[in-house]
């Protein structure tokens, strides 16, 4: 079968999921309110951040496959574009973010505190925040998502646009897949430095007082950590389905391969920021650290078991990649494990936030560790992420017939 179809059973149980996550965010608005209504707000935050950056390295892996005149994937590479055009849905959370920064609805960020900048009442006046003022603020935060997301929007459309208009013209000169080609080029330059700029503001300036350098590739890895993992899932349940006869282990192997090769990448860069920054023992640096080593251990230490331990020593086995149940349960645990991985990255910066810095760490749900709660809410955004990525899969076929690599990728042979 070369085109999707979006039954009602599997619309009912996504909607159904939609509305568990809506009950358990709004749950949250009353849970554990600390008069800012902050768990509601940093579950919005994360879930929104989590699958708006799986969508956007989706995009960022299907033009660095084209650029570099890969062919293995392009059978299946109609889950990449499905993926990618969430970046859509995706911006209008993040304006919701916006708009509570303008408005004042929540305490996720420290720096958009409008007293944050004033002297206190010693006349002590922040001027590491002060310092970083140009580049914190609702303005920046605004327009550069707005700039920035919308950019990511106009290539993913414009590539989307290409493939599908190479699937009607039946022609042989390959101008559809030039034009991929040129703009998959320009694009990752682009988003290579975009993202960063994304990274600094969405995610890191939770923590306003701290820096990494490697940040940014961190975070990035993570996303694209996840990505693959679930676009693993994907492709085991769509062929469960009857869909994508094509697809075999070969492929499999690769995805397999892609998500053992980088959760390796993802604990090299774990490893370096925490040495690099351990090493130098500057306070303003190792306060990033100290707060989550102390006060989430469960979550510091279980994010290496899941993230690196599991897919290292159960997909260092070569056979592994190929067995879909193994390979699903470690793309299951690993796509919680990154979900978790930003969990560790926000909370515990809003949580400082929310307490003005001041208050005991004691233990509470939503913060050291995800509740019910927040596993609902989960589910309500995969559920809300699944829904669009397959009502774009059923808008075109599954295999794009007119791409002059997909003759490679059906005779794929790892």
């Amino acid at each position: 079968m070369n085109q999707f179809s979006f039954e009602s059973k599997q619309k009912s149980v996504l909607i159904g999921g939609m509305i568990l996550g809506l009950i358990c965010l709004a749950a949250t608005w009353w849970v554990g309110d600390d008069g800012h209504h902050t768990r509601f707000w940093s579950n919005f935050l994360h879930n929104s951040v989590f699958f708006t950056g799986i969508a956007f390295l989706a995009l960022f892996i299907n033009t660095a496959f084209t650029t570099a005149l890969a062919g293995w994937h392009v059978v299946f590479k109609r889950v990449f574009e499905a993926y990618s055009l969430f970046l859509i849905p995706g911006l209008v959370l993040m304006l919701v973010i916006i708009a509570g920064i303008w408005g004042h609805f929540h305490h996720l960020y420290h720096w958009a505190d409008p007293q944050a900048l004033l002297p206190n009442e010693e006349g002590y006046i922040d001027e590491i925040l002060t310092g970083k003022s140009g580049f914190l603020n609702k303005y920046w935060y605004t327009f550069g998502t707005l700039i920035i997301v919308g950019m990511w929007i106009f290539f993913a459309l414009r590539l989307r646009r290409f493939s599908v208009e190479e699937d009607k013209s039946g022609t042989t000169d390959y101008a559809h897949y030039k034009k991929t080609r040129l703009w998959s080029a320009i694009f990752l330059p682009l988003a290579g430095f975009s993202s960063a700029a994304i990274v600094w503001q969405w995610v890191m300036s939770t923590d306003s007082h701290w820096y990494s350098t490697l940040f940014a590739w961190y975070t990035t890895i993570s996303w694209f950590v996840a990505a693959f993992a679930s676009i693993i899932l994907l492709m085991i349940y769509l062929k469960s389905k009857g869909y994508y006869e094509n697809v075999t282990d070969e492929h499999m192997h690769d995805l397999g391969k892609y998500l053992f090769a980088f959760s390796i990448f993802w604990t090299y860069l774990w490893f370096s920021q925490y040495m690099l920054i351990w090493y130098s023992n500057n306070g303003e640096e190792t306060i990033y650290f100290h707060l989550r080593r102390q006060n989430y251990p469960v979550l510091f230490y279980g994010n290496l078991v899941l993230n690196f331990l599991v897919p290292f020593f159960v997909l260092m086995r070569n056979d592994t990649k190929r067995k879909f149940g193994t390979l699903a349960l470690v793309a299951i645990l690993t796509l919680i494990g990154h979900w978790i991985d930003f969990f560790l990255m926000l909370k515990p910066g809003i949580r400082e936030t929310a307490m003005h810095g001041h208050g005991e760490h004691t233990f509470a749900l939503g913060y050291s560790f995800p509740g019910v709660l927040e596993f609902g809410i989960l589910v309500g955004f995969a559920s809300g992420f699944l829904y669009f990525v397959f009502s774009k899969l059923s808008q075109a076929s599954l295999v794009p017939e007119n791409d002059p690599y997909l003759g490679e990728s059906l005779h794929h042979h790892v």
